[in-house]
């Protein structure tokens, strides 16, 4: 399994060290295959307020998730990010596990990472609740307010600023624990065709929300334009799938 390793080398150390981390739980859990990307949105370079874009995007299907998306950018030295989403297949009532990391200068502004729930109680299976709740509780200085759009998460989100190298740390490990807790969840799940629509409905209303994300939009349009920002986020980022 290749890795994306020409730019989180010069990322923000918990980037680095999260992107490895995740790549690591897949192998370790998941039978990958390769899921195809349109040639051009692989990796991606422009230009933002006169400082180097890079997106690169390493994707993976796998019998139980039909994308397993892991995106690093960086604008020049002002901005790293990752975000990873794993969108299950639709025979497969799987939560949607997400995480994103934003830093710049050394810090990391923004950290969160989910297991959002696809049923319309808005509740995780009783294996993941039981899973999560048995995690450290943890205690960050500084909490970050979830976006208006942001019904889709659990109330297992962790939504923080890490403020110093201890609280970093502290993500990486609980962000770790969600995914791994995800990857044996996922293995263990029989197949459900009869809720194939609930399934599709709920991606599709994750993708709807999570497509309303502003910043992430502007950043694009800025860069690249809003045709090609508009295709990205709905082809590579936050694809909706067909509920045929």
């Amino acid at each position: 399994m290749s890795s994306i390793s020409s730019i989180r080398e010069q990322q923000h150390t918990l980037i680095h060290q999260f992107a490895d981390r995740i790549e690591a739980c897949w192998q370790r859990y998941l039978d990958l295959s390769p899921y195809p990307l349109p040639d051009d949105l692989g990796y991606v370079e422009g230009r933002l307020e006169g400082e180097k874009l890079i997106i690169e995007n390493c994707c993976y299907q796998t019998p139980q998730f039909r994308k397993l998306h892991l995106e690093l950018a960086k604008v020049g030295n002002s901005l790293d990010i990752l975000h990873c989403v794993m969108f299950p297949r639709p025979d497969y009532a799987l939560p949607m596990f997400g995480t994103d990391l934003v830093g710049g200068r050394g810090q990391i502004s923004m950290a969160i990472v989910d297991l959002s729930p696809i049923s319309q109680a808005g509740r995780l299976p009783s294996a993941y609740q039981a899973a999560l709740q048995a995690l450290p509780s943890l205690d960050f200085a500084q909490a970050r307010t979830r976006p208006a759009w942001g019904d889709i998460f659990s109330e297992f989100c962790l939504l923080v600023r890490p403020g110093t190298a201890e609280e970093e740390a502290q993500f990486l490990e609980q962000a770790a624990a969600f995914l791994e807790i995800h990857c044996q969840q996922a293995i263990a799940t029989t197949p459900t065709p009869e809720r194939r629509a609930e399934i599709l409905a709920a991606q599709q209303y994750y993708c709807t929300q999570q497509q309303q994300n502003d910043k992430t939009r502007r950043v694009l349009e800025k860069a690249f334009g809003a045709a090609w920002a508009d295709r990205y986020m709905t082809t590579v980022l936050f694809d909706v799938p067909s509920v045929a």
